[in-house]
């Protein structure tokens, strides 16, 4: 961006090819040919269907449609539909899983002011925002929302809130003074103004700099454009997962075949041999189960007033190591509050004022008096004061309608005073308040208890010190000073000298009450919390300090250090660095980034259009429900309905516990399939019949199998997982240690389901009765063993009640189960053969020894 701001007016009008009439039309529609309208671009959304027709790229996919028409040619109809059913159900999951609306440009454009009052062949007329093109003079008053960027030209107390884009919560007084320097944060831009920062108060004159994609708030759209959602760990785990299994299925079908064909197996059996293969193979309900799991820890989190937006991101909560967040509205209250007030030679707190005193209470009145503020609307800082009265019993209306205002000088930034007169007992009152440097020198007179007496330069020094130590604890300080004047009159610039000081008032925007209890438990989690905000970098620093972020020895750096650094350099600085100042968006995704390099999945918060980049970017984008932006909602994929921080926590907690749930549902789906693998492969290596129907095994991993996994998704929340360091982002989902115990749960398993074939096959060589009885037998400990993933420990210390929804989903299964087993009219559609009672009995022994044989290590390893 060029450097309007240090461009005199003549400059600015000979550069935009402008005169003080304003454009004429045939110049403004030329100027929509060269420059566009006045609005964001708006990204090509991807229909439904290529969204859904995307979900068949995966492998493992892949493979089951190979087996469904393989199926299909063998004349196995049942289970072509009942394969081709799971395909279709998990593509519609995630499709709905993964459609979202990428609302983030459309909230931007309705941040533009749908009409303007523009100066058009030397008339003043309002025009649609589109409409207005560079070089237009535009006429902005309180309560506008500004719909382009520009340069002030003439400054009627204008005051502009710029909190959306810059994150500074205190109004910044515009004027039209030139600015002399090379660069500057956009905060610090006094005679500029930025598209999408609303007017709240005075009014001013504008000439059009930059519109639509060209200005500060196009600059974060194309940013959000140009960001790409970072996936989350749980999605390269399962990515990683998908493509190992898929590469180990591919070679143990393709071995199984051919040892098939060595033994004298036709064709097509073989391929129905190796069709079986894959069926056990592959986690058919994994997908949904995940999701499933994922939504039930979505509605948990929104109980908490956490909202989840992408399912996803609800997993990858659980491995954040840093949480970068924005100050304003964040960590604080994003209201000023007078924090301290030096009167009568002390330093007082804000409630430790007394009313009585004589110089307290002008105190107070002139908090309300000398103020254009209601108790709800205006500028902050004069909200703040009007707050400090009330808090003392003023009643704001009631003074104002005692004490009315006779003449006024408004706060300008050339002066930066503010000056009101009233009548008080009598006596005409003008009071005053505005910065030291400005209204010290006007001063000759000191207020202390009953006490008026002569300044001293004793006196001038004290208060000079108490106000560069409020300054640099991070308050705002604002002096407070009055003079009785000889009668009623319209004052003047003239009247502003001879005062009596009353008082030094300074007041902060203070962190919300639960902030520093949050930030305690993220760095006992692990996890290091990091301030970023375009506030001032004393002020930045004192919050952070107050509420534990920063810590002696870390530093603290501000936007333009940080644009000097290299991508190297910042990385190199990161870890050190808990406090950011004067940040740009530009800054804010460069930090991110920084982290994300270092192998760290991010977390970033905020509730302005500033942020909506950096939440994009991040690992986990968490936006502020009530005081949010829509554009950042739209950006982030958390949303916390209270704007609590402590919400986090409670959401990193839930996440932790939702992975530890999904791995075991992973060990649950995985080892049960492996009992089945470990079976196929010994009937083949032995020379046996198929062991098992494709049908057998799709009834188990979709319609048993699926409820105790969802099951073991809702466990509860065991051990104090908070004092756990972050998991490791680039752990696979199988580890060694777990991949080791699939395989000897597997193994246990497929021993006694190869017992059991053995039972049914018999003497007679009954290869139906043997298939049904290792069906059943795997089915049945595969239900069992839904117990023995719901945690680490034995049932005994999780507590067979703690979980009810797992007893549920071994009722309902076994239910089904017996079901197939004894209703004659379902055996020809899952392949099985009648059984006797004692066939059952042995089919429940043979299912829980693998359970009773895990129950026992369990409890002899973890003594619970």
């Amino acid at each position: 961006m060029k450097n309007y701001f240090s461009k005199s007016k003549d400059e600015i009008f000979k550069e935009f090819q402008v005169t003080e009439d304003g454009l004429t039309t045939a110049e403004a529609q030329e100027r929509i040919k060269k420059y566009g309208k006045n609005q964001l671009n708006e990204d090509e959304k991807v229909s439904n269907l290529v969204v859904f027709l995307s979900q068949f790229k995966d492998f493992l996919v892949i493979i089951l449609i190979i087996a469904s028409i393989i199926s299909a040619v063998s004349g196995n109809i049942e289970s072509t539909i009942v394969i081709l059913t799971v395909i279709v159900i998990n593509a519609i999951l995630g499709t709905i899983q993964h459609i979202k609306a990428e609302e983030s440009i459309n909230s931007l454009k309705n941040l533009s002011s749908p009409k303007t009052k523009v100066l058009r062949d030397g008339e003043k007329r309002e025009l649609s925002s589109e409409e207005i093109v560079p070089g237009d003079i535009i006429f902005i008053e309180a309560g506008d929302l500004v719909p382009v960027d520009g340069r002030v030209i003439d400054s009627f107390s204008l005051l502009v809130n710029e909190s959306s884009l810059t994150g500074e919560s205190e109004g910044i007084e515009k004027k039209s003074d030139v600015i002399v320097a090379d660069n500057l944060a956009l905060g610090d831009q006094k005679n500029m103004i930025f598209s999408g920062s609303l007017v709240s108060y005075g009014r001013g004159v504008v000439l059009v700099t930059s519109t639509g994609m060209n200005t500060e708030l196009g600059k974060i759209a194309k940013l959000l454009k140009d960001t790409k959602e970072k996936t989350t760990p749980l999605q390269v785990s399962l990515d990683n997962f998908g493509k190992k299994l898929s590469i180990g299925i591919i070679v143990l079908c393709g071995l199984i075949f051919m040892i098939n064909l060595f033994h004298g197996v036709n064709v097509l059996d073989s391929l129905m041999f190796a069709v079986a293969l894959a069926v056990a193979a592959i986690p058919e309900a994994l997908s949904s189960i995940v999701t499933i799991v994922l939504a039930i820890g979505t509605q948990k989190l929104s109980k908490e007033n956490a909202i989840i937006k992408n399912l996803k991101s609800v997993e990858a909560l659980g491995c954040v190591g840093v949480i970068c967040s924005d100050k304003t509205g964040t960590l604080t209250q994003n209201k000023m509050t007078v924090k301290k007030v030096y009167v009568n030679g002390r330093v007082l707190e804000e409630n430790g004022l007394d009313s009585k005193r004589e110089t307290e209470n002008l105190v107070l009145k002139e908090s309300i008096l000398c103020n254009d503020a209601t108790n709800e609307v205006g500028d902050p800082t004069e909200i703040a004061l009007i707050n400090l009265a009330e808090n003392y019993n003023f009643n704001y209306k009631e003074l104002k309608e005692r004490y009315p205002r006779i003449s006024e000088i408004p706060f300008d930034s050339d002066r930066k005073l503010m000056s009101t007169v009233h009548k008080i007992d009598g006596k005409i009152v003008m009071f005053t308040k505005g910065a030291l440097d400005s209204l010290l020198p006007r001063v000759n007179s000191i207020m202390h208890g009953n006490e008026i007496r002569e300044i001293n330069a004793n006196d001038k020094k004290e208060i000079e010190n108490i106000n560069t130590i409020f300054a640099e604890t991070g308050l705002r300080v604002l002096t407070y000073a009055y003079k009785i004047l000889d009668s009623e009159k319209e004052i003047s610039l003239e009247d502003e000298t001879g005062y009596i000081f009353v008082a030094l008032i300074g007041m902060i925007d203070p962190p919300r009450l639960e902030s520093k209890e949050a930030v305690e438990k993220c760095i006992l989690a692990g996890i290091k919390p990091v301030m970023i905000t375009g506030d001032h970098k004393v002020t930045a620093r004192t919050i952070a300090k107050e509420i534990g972020i920063y810590r002696d020895g870390d530093n603290v750096l501000e936007g333009i250090d940080v644009e000097k650094m290299s991508d190297e350099e910042l990385r190199e600085k990161v870890a050190q660095t808990s406090v950011y100042a004067r940040v740009s968006p530009e800054h804010k995704i460069r930090i991110v980034t920084a982290w994300q390099s270092l192998g760290k999945i991010c977390a970033m918060t905020g509730d302005g259009v500033n942020d909506a980049p950096a939440l994009k970017r991040a690992d986990i984008g968490i936006a502020m429900g009530i005081t949010g932006t829509e554009v950042s909602k739209d950006a982030a994929s958390m949303i916390l309905a209270d704007d609590n921080f402590s919400t986090i926590v409670k959401a990193i907690t839930t996440g932790r516990n939702i992975y530890a749930n999904i791995k075991n549902s992973i060990r649950f789906l995985l080892s049960g399939n492996t009992a089945a693998i470990l079976a196929v492969i010994y009937a083949s290596f032995a020379g046996l019949p198929v062991i098992f129907a494709p049908v057998h095994l799709l009834f188990i991993n979709l319609l048993t199998d699926s409820l105790p996994a969802i099951a073991i998704g809702m466990e509860p929340s065991q051990g104090e997982v908070l004092k756990d360091k972050p998991r490791d982002p680039k752990e696979p989902i199988l580890t060694q240690g777990l991949s080791m115990r699939i395989l000897g749960e597997g193994f246990l398993i497929a021993t006694c389901v190869i017992i059991g074939f053995y039972f049914g096959f018999g003497s007679m060589k009954d290869a139906l009765k043997g298939s049904t009885m290792a069906f059943a037998v795997l089915c049945l400990a595969r239900l069992f063993h839904g117990f023995n993933c719901r945690g680490n420990s034995s049932i005994f210390g999780l507590g067979l009640m703690s979980n009810p929804f797992s007893l549920i989903a071994f009722g309902i299964g076994f239910v089904l189960l017996n079901g197939v087993l004894m209703l004659t009219s379902l055996h020809s559609i899952f392949e099985v053969a009648p059984l006797g009672t004692n066939d059952l009995i042995l089919i429940y022994v043979l299912a829980f020894i693998p359970t009773l044989i895990i129950q026992v290590l369990k409890y002899t390893k973890y003594r619970r």
